[in-house]
């Protein structure tokens, strides 16, 4: 795994608990976790469990007893190191968005169709896709519970950039991160609403924006895990977005209300999405989920009213990996999924998905709100390349 910080933690658990939790076809051996500062990765490296640490990403990729590469850098690194992985011969797993920008994501997708004709495998990290909850909700909806749908509302609300002396972390530089709120949680509930309804952002119109625009810089002997850290003395520029409000158009001809932002007061890590059809709807909370939210149009008019669904049932998906019904699961448990999930499609020859292709879509998607933005809103089509203006 290259990278340790907040993901890197994350995926360290999914790592460790896959093999406890499945019956994997391959055994899964945590051999080297990398990153820039020597102590800090090798403390790292003791404390998730992995057996060795090291500065060199590049020397590690080209070791003959490494398989997969876990990529949970900043997104600036992305694209040079997956590249790399996939010519090596390595599966990759890459932590969303896949990259900072289209042409990036493009020539990651590019190396993963090459590596897949060598059976060399590729994912991406949406990994929201693998709580039980939502991988029903999507379940549903292609059985038909909602019938036709009409209408999606999709919204990601964090609040930890409210307080003004919040240091200027690499999240919040254009050159690191790509963009702000929109490609760090915007691409989640972008890719959850093609995910749950099967159908792909055409268009968008929408709105970015920078709220605080200058902040004090970080100290520079402090650690950061890119959501928070220690000011030191200075101040300098936010490059990015706090917040993205957007509107989009599935390809069966449904409008999505998206919101993203980083400036909901009082909204820790909040990612709701409700899709609404003709026959009924289904909603999720993250804040919740262990559940969902089901209406059905069809039921008598005396039992009308959303009812609540507890998703730990061992028929749930990766439930009957855990614990009893009504035993809850938390956010770590999508990390165990998502290992699953890469271990077995390698071990038994297919793509998994997400894809570095999904993943180009959902980064297209993102420029073209940027772009619209840009164009005081005008709606802009979803195109393989330069994103067009519609008129």
């Amino acid at each position: 795994m290259i990278g340790y910080g907040f993901m890197g933690a994350a995926h360290s658990v999914g790592w460790r608990q896959a093999p406890a939790a499945f019956d994997l076809p391959s055994d899964v051996d945590m051999a080297v976790i990398v990153g820039r500062n020597e102590a800090a990765v090798a403390a790292a490296a003791s404390k998730w469990g992995w057996a060795e640490s090291a500065t060199d990403w590049r020397a590690v990729i080209a070791r003959d007893d490494i398989d997969i590469v876990d990529i949970v850098t900043p997104g600036d690194s992305h694209a040079e190191i997956a590249i790399a992985a996939l010519e090596a011969g390595k599966h990759v797993l890459c932590e969303k968005p896949l990259a900072n920008t289209v042409d990036e994501a493009e020539a990651m997708d590019a190396a993963a169709r090459r590596a897949a004709n060598r059976g060399v495998r590729s994912m991406v990290g949406f990994t929201y896709r693998r709580v039980p909850a939502v991988t029903l909700l999507r379940d549903l909806v292609a059985e038909g519970a909602v019938g036709e749908v009409r209408q999606v509302r999709a919204a990601y609300r964090q609040d930890w950039l409210v307080d003004e002396n919040e240091p200027l972390a690499w999240r919040l530089q254009k050159e690191h991160a790509g963009s702000g709120a929109l490609g760090d949680i915007g691409a989640h509930i972008i890719d959850m609403t093609q995910f749950v309804t099967g159908l792909a952002v055409e268009t968008v119109s929408g709105v970015v924006d920078t709220i605080v625009k200058q902040r004090p810089l970080l100290d520079a002997g402090a650690a950061s895990s890119g959501l928070s850290g220690h000011a030191g003395s200075g101040v300098g520029e936010v490059t990015v977005d706090d917040v993205a409000i957007f509107t989009g158009r599935l390809s069966g001809g449904a409008l999505v209300a998206f919101e993203a932002t980083r400036f909901a007061t009082g909204r820790k890590n909040q990612l709701t999405i409700e899709v609404s059809g003709d026959r009924g709807a289904l909603a999720f909370d993250l804040e919740d989920l262990n559940s969902l939210q089901f209406y059905d149009r069809t039921a008598a008019d005396d039992r009308q009213g959303f009812t609540r669904i507890l998703v730990t049932e061992p028929v749930h998906p990766y439930v009957s990996g855990w614990w009893p019904a009504g035993h809850l699961l938390g956010y770590e448990h999508g990390f165990s999924h998502q290992a699953k999930d890469f271990v077995e499609a390698i071990a038994h020859g297919v793509d998994p998905t997400p894809s570095f292709a999904d993943g180009l879509h959902v980064q297209r998607v993102l420029e073209a709100v940027e772009r619209s933005s840009e164009h005081e809103s005008a709606w802009v089509a979803v195109a393989a390349h330069e994103p067009a203006l519609l008129t």
